[in-house]
């Protein structure tokens, strides 16, 4: 699967690193704080969504009197300690990423995290110098499933995208691969194991851990 990829691009919370729980911690502090009870359908209905996409539709749905980028700066505050001390990586992540740039694979990364966030848990784990592109959803005009982030990694690496392979956890990161024509691989995380049918009928290859994509794959190119 690695024969003649120019690049990978890797989602972050829930590929490359364990962070959704966070998530749920962070949103259920936020809304308690209001007096309002998190809805269990919340996580479907904002997956994919960029950080500025995902707070504009808190304060339209919980009407919200603060703006967008209050929002924002509240979760980043909330979040910070996690990103910078607590937050681990999937298995197999830094393996994975030591091995492709052994091979001379340009690596990037396309997220719908904030910079800070991002900034924070890459310092944590010594990630960041081997990205030569990290771009948000924030920087681009739609999130996932659009390509639009994606789109923007490949043209800063310089790469074909039909020579990129994506890594993603959800639906629509997986989306957001194909519809920028890269081959899309799957990855499990526990907070979207309700849609791993859905998963592993959009992309090309789909494993546990990329631990096991070393395994079965690493070797070939």
């Amino acid at each position: 699967m690695l024969q003649d990829i120019e690049a990978v691009i890797f989602d972050l919370d829930g590929t490359l690193i364990d962070s959704m729980w966070v998530w749920m911690k962070i949103d259920v502090e936020f809304l308690e704080k209001r007096g309002i009870l998190l809805p269990e359908d919340l996580g479907k209905g904002i997956e994919g969504m960029s950080f500025t996409e995902t707070a504009a539709f808190f304060k339209k749905t919980f009407n919200l009197p603060e703006s967008v980028e209050a929002i924002k700066k509240e979760w980043i505050e909330i979040g910070q300690e996690y990103y910078k001390n607590k937050i681990q990586l999937k298995p197999g992540a830094k393996e994975f990423i030591e091995i492709l740039k052994a091979k001379g694979i340009k690596i990037g990364l396309g997220t719908s995290c904030s910079a800070e966030l991002v900034e924070g848990v890459l310092s944590q784990h010594n990630l960041k110098k081997y990205f030569h592109s990290i771009v948000t959803s924030c920087e681009v005009a739609k999130g996932k499933p659009h390509p639009d982030v994606f789109f923007k990694v490949a043209e800063n690496l310089n790469v074909n995208p039909r020579k990129t392979l994506v890594f993603e956890d959800t639906v629509a990161g997986a989306l957001a691969g194909k519809a920028a024509g890269m081959k899309v691989i799957g990855v499990y995380d526990e907070y979207s194991k309700d849609s791993l049918l859905e998963l592993k009928g959009i992309v090309d290859i789909y494993v546990e851990t990329l631990s096991d994509f070393i395994e079965e794959k690493s070797q070939v190119g």
